[in-house]
């Protein structure tokens, strides 16, 4: 009777931890993509606020 409640509790915690891999990949993956949003209205916010794309500086001499 062990062995049978052992291996039912093994599938579960199988089950559970493959459950929770696709969670955090499912996470990982929305992460990745707001950072991206957030990264291109970074660059056109910057574009618009200081008038040129490059992060260069204009030096007055």
């Amino acid at each position: 009777m062990g062995a049978v409640v052992s291996c039912i509790q093994s599938v579960f915690r199988a089950i559970g931890s493959c459950l929770m891999a696709v969670v955090n990949a499912i996470g990982s993956i929305l992460h990745a993509i707001i950072s991206g949003i957030v990264t291109v209205f970074d660059v056109i916010i910057s574009c618009l606020t200081c008038g040129s794309c490059s992060r260069r500086k204009r030096s007055r001499v």
